[in-house]
């Protein structure tokens, strides 16, 4: 999901909170993170007033006993450091796959600003290893299944206690990975770090597990996301009206506003109005069309998206609530009193998290049928059957559409309320739970889905309108909004012509979605990101891709052509020159690189690093990269000591392995 804000380099945390965007800029973009000298007083006050409780006779749950179910043992003082670590160690129980790395450091940064906040009684020492852990971009590995989203996200937070502890598993910056089966320990990479592990005193245990952190870091994430694309579904949606010759009409603000006073409506209007302001095209028909009214999924599309962004208004409050608390159980109040709570319980934050699954669904179900319409020679007034170039010997965009319905079908699907749900957990004593994790977890697929319908449309009402400029001779052209929306994209995405490879169409020619920037898993191809052309509105400010044109890298010119051909002529172009210009040097080596580790994206790598090439377990070559292709498919390493490849170019095809040193 990529996110466009001016990112603080640094993010402090006091004791009076952070933003939203704070948020997103350390989990996503990296920022680095300072705790204030205020911030660590409180803490060390609050921490004294711990101990005292913990040498007390009388015994304080989470502090001298033990927790849940079990909460009536009174624990000797001898016992409570192992107390800290069973807790985290048993509570550390998820399974499934790793989730994304940005999710991670949001869960890491919440945590750490509760922590900051005073009310949980941790030293300062465990703060502030937190906040080394995040700015070192080590990534504790954390499990898609764990949390019920009750007693907070226990699982996931245990996770991320236990690296602070030096154990459990742990990706390095690099995306090494530590702690598993045949690693080194977690306290391996903490050390190259310069960080201490933390021996976990009385009370820090729950401290580091009780919270809503996980739902609501992605709750944060998601706010940003579908506001993003709620602007690129207006432009969607205008260049749909605009390629199905509908009118501007509906658009006016005297028929929002004044009349039914959803802030959402008329901002989603303004944007649609302004996109197809100037527009030959729609003037063509301002007169004398024989339509009586467009379709609900063109007349209604500001309804629609304008109702979305009321949701996510009304999910932002939610949010910013739930951002200025202070969870914990038992929490210290301002008095000293050390007092049990529910606050843990995660359904303010599950009920908008399943509210916004509903209404992204809905958004991605309307301009489905949009797409849908302009395929149709029944009802796309004069474009040929799915936009083919030849429609019976091509199919067009056909199958595009069959994409786009199973995407909705999808989000039907995880639109259906996650907090609905609730399974008794810990003898019955945590017998209502909120299931807000699963809430966070599906509305992050329900966003890249939304993503991926919105992209689609894109590319349909482009070539629509391209067409309808063909079929005019040159005489109608979208207006300058479309024009500029249209010019960005034809920068990644061919325009009308015979039928080709669309799945490559969807993809950008680089990967630099931010949602693929997981510590241990391979980033997918980066699918096209709508959200891009957002400035397009402006006209004069629409934003092009990353490496659009000319390549720019050393050794290899230009290619001739742009788009999905681009990509696929470069390629092409780039092999054909390894081979005939590159010559292979020296034998294969005998032996490994020291500390490599396997890449499993060639994207990610980066002209200068040293590489090795393996198949069979065989190392092929070594040296340094000079090149990857933009597809991710083809790399070149010069000087290539190699004798196993073809003149130091090698294939994904072919099935090698590539470690980094």
């Amino acid at each position: 999901m990529t996110l466009t804000t001016h990112e603080p380099l640094t993010v402090t945390l006091g004791s009076s909170g952070v933003t939203p965007e704070d948020v997103v800029a350390v989990a996503r973009h990296d920022a680095k993170v300072t705790i204030s000298q205020d911030a660590l007083d409180a803490v060390a006050k609050v921490r004294a007033h711990i101990d005292d409780l913990a040498h007390s006779e009388v015994p304080a749950y989470g502090i001298s006993t033990g927790f849940g179910a079990l909460a009536n043992r009174h624990i000797p003082n001898d016992l409570r450091t192992q107390l800290q670590k069973s807790l985290i160690r048993s509570h550390a129980a998820g399974m499934g796959p790793a989730v994304e790395r940005e999710v991670v450091r949001g869960i890491m940064f919440l945590r750490a600003k509760t922590l900051a906040s005073g009310r949980t009684g941790v030293r300062p020492v465990v703060l502030q290893t937190m906040v080394d852990v995040l700015n070192a971009g080590i990534t504790p590995v954390v499990r898609e299944f764990g949390s019920l989203g009750c007693s907070g996200d226990l699982a996931p937070l245990s996770h991320c206690a236990l690296v602070l502890m030096g154990e459990g598993e742990a990706a390095g910056p690099d995306g090494v990975t530590y702690g598993g089966r045949d690693e080194e320990p977690v306290a391996v990479l903490l050390a190259a770090h310069g960080i201490e592990p933390v021996t976990l005193a009385e009370k820090e245990g729950l401290a580091l597990v009780n919270g809503t952190e996980g739902m609501l870091g992605m709750l944060l994430m998601a706010i940003a996301d579908i506001r993003q694309l709620l602007t690129t579904a207006d432009i969607t949606a205008a260049l749909s009206v605009e390629a199905l010759l509908g009118t501007d009409q509906v658009f006016l603000p005297e028929l929002h506003a004044a009349l039914r006073p959803h802030p959402g409506q008329a901002a989603s209007a303004d944007n649609m109005l302004r996109v197809l302001s100037n527009s030959p095209i729609v003037a063509s028909h301002r007169v004398n069309d024989t339509k009586v009214q467009d379709a609900y999924s063109l007349r209604c599309a500001p309804q629609v998206a304008g109702a979305v962004r009321d949701t996510v208004d009304h999910a932002a409050l939610v949010a910013s609530r739930e951002l200025a608390a202070a969870i914990d159980n038992p929490v210290v109040l301002p008095d000293g009193r050390v007092s049990s709570n529910g606050n843990f319980h995660g359904a303010p934050v599950a009920y908008v998290l399943d509210f916004l699954a509903i209404a992204v669904a809905d958004l991605s179900s309307i301009a489905e049928r949009r797409t849908d319409r302009m395929l149709d020679p029944a009802r796309s007034h004069g474009l040929p059957a799915f936009l083919a170039a030849d429609p019976g010997v091509d199919s067009g965009l056909m199958i595009a559409q069959y994409t786009q319905a199973g995407l909705v079908s999808d989000n039907k699907r995880l639109a259906v309320p996650a907090s609905v749900d609730s399974i008794p957990s810990s003898a019955m004593q945590e017998d209502h739970v909120s299931m807000g994790w699963h809430a966070a977890r599906k509305l992050r697929r329900a966003v890249e889905n939304l993503r991926r319908v919105l992209a689609i449309e894109l590319v349909t009402s482009a070539r629509a309108l391209d067409i309808r400029t063909q079929l005019s001779g040159g005489e109608l052209v979208p207006g300058p909004a479309g024009t500029a929306v249209i010019a960005a994209l034809r920068d990644v995405v061919d325009g009308p012509g015979t039928d080709r490879f669309l799945s490559r169409s969807w993809r950008r020619p680089t990967s630099s979605s931010p949602r693929a920037r997981s510590g241990r898993q391979p980033n997918p191809p980066s699918e096209i990101s709508p959200e891009g052309k957002q400035n397009a509105v402006s006209v004069n400010n629409s934003r092009r891709p990353r490496n659009s044109g000319q390549h720019g890298q050393r050794g290899r010119g230009n290619c001739s052509t742009n788009g999905k051909s681009h990509q696929r002529s470069c390629d092409k172009e780039h092999i054909q020159r390894g081979r005939s210009s590159m010559k292979a040097r020296g034998t294969v080596m005998s032996r490994r690189l020291a500390s490599a580790t396997a890449v499993s994206d060639w994207r990610s790598l980066k002209a200068g690093d040293r590489i090795e090439i393996l198949k069979h377990a065989q190392v092929l070559a070594a040296g340094e990269v000079e090149e990857v292709s933009l597809s991710g498919n083809v790399l070149w390493l010069v000087p290539a000591e190699s004798s196993g490849a073809e003149n130091g170019l090698f294939l994904k095809s072919d099935g090698v392995e590539v470690r980094r040193s």
